[in-house]
């Protein structure tokens, strides 16, 4: 092929090129989460009683704080009372305290702090990404303390786990 010929194919490949180009769009999101921002710009999530048997006084109000805290700072969702275009609700379901460890006496070494929290979510844009499911989580800690010495640190970790287990399942998609 001669130079003439290359060179009549130029404009040619130029708008080849072009149409490539802007037909491939790559999205590349630091914050975890996949929501269509023209389609879902508001999220209601309710409050989560603590219908566990053993109740922890500000487990139910921490919870539900720090979840809302969690998709506002991940996420750039208006938050609303209610109807949202996401919507989560639910309840604490567990809380317990479980020994799980002997040591060579018999006795007790570890005991584990578990806490179950029940989720309803609706996504009133995309029906089929609505689900019911229970997250759990577990701390273990030694019987060298009493759980109200750790209660609050593993409270802490606990409701972080479940909160990135529900922020994963709700709208990160992963």
């Amino acid at each position: 092929m001669g130079w003439n010929n290359i060179r009549n194919l130029f404009p040619f490949i130029c708008v080849a090129l072009l149409i490539a180009a802007t037909s491939c769009r790559i999205s590349y999101k630091f914050n975890g989460s996949s929501i269509d921002y023209t389609k879902i710009k508001t999220i209601s999530i309710q409050d989560f009683p603590n219908r566990a048997p053993l109740v922890y006084a500000t487990l139910a109000s921490d919870f539900t704080e720090n979840l809302r805290d969690e998709f506002s700072s991940k996420t750039s969702l208006k938050m609303v009372e209610q109807d949202g275009d996401l919507q989560i609700s639910g309840e604490i379901t567990g809380y317990n305290v479980i020994s799980s460890g002997v040591d060579a006496s018999g006795q007790a070494a570890e005991s584990r702090l578990q806490m179950s929290v029940h989720v309803k979510f609706v996504n009133k844009v995309n029906t089929t990404e609505s689900f019911e499911k229970t997250f759990s989580a577990y701390q273990v800690f030694s019987n060298e303390y009493t759980i109200d010495q750790v209660q609050a640190e593993l409270n802490e970790q606990l409701m972080d786990d479940i909160i990135n287990q529900i922020f994963n399942a709700t709208v990160a998609n992963w």
